[in-house]
């Protein structure tokens, strides 16, 4: 008797194993984009969350929700150069899409005395587009921009120009 009942269990626990497993195969995988210069260029990329990697939200770059960060990607003169829109300061930088990686360089700012919180934003704008870039689609298909590194992750959804 003890043998079937210890067969039962483990029938039971496979049974309850393949079920979860097919389960979990009906959830959509966020579809996963190459990075280039034009996808960049394509859209605005509007903020819409941002986190640190304790999951406190970095609530510098939320003190205006009428005036998210978003970041635009263009091409002037064939150099590859981001805006970093309402910012107290006209903020930019270079850029380059090499293999699907993205590096920031030589970022630019004009030395206005901005008062808190704008000061405050202008610093975490500049912390939070330096990382690793990966473009997916969330279940909407709404193209979102991710930036991630060692301090924090942020979202950016595709706004049309």
């Amino acid at each position: 008797m003890k043998n079937m009942t210890k067969i039962i269990m483990v029938a039971t626990l496979a049974v309850g194993t393949l079920a979860a497993g097919c389960q979990t195969t009906n959830l959509p995988a966020p579809v996963s984009q190459p990075i280039t210069a034009e996808t960049l260029q394509a859209h605005h990329w509007q903020l819409v969350d941002a986190k640190r990697r304790n999951g406190d939200q970095v609530t510098q770059l939320f003190f205006d929700p009428a005036k998210p960060l978003t970041l635009n990607f263009m091409n002037d003169n064939g150099r590859d150069y981001v805006a970093f829109m309402n910012t107290c300061n006209n903020m930019g930088a270079g850029y380059s899409v090499v293999n699907g990686e993205v590096t920031i360089k030589n970022a630019m700012s004009t030395l206005m005395a901005c008062p808190e919180p704008q000061a405050s934003f202008d610093t975490a704008t500049l912390a939070t587009v330096q990382g690793k870039y990966n473009l997916s689609k969330n279940a909407k298909k709404v193209t979102i921009l991710t930036i991630k590194n060692d301090d924090q992750v942020a979202y950016f959804k595709a706004v049309s120009k």
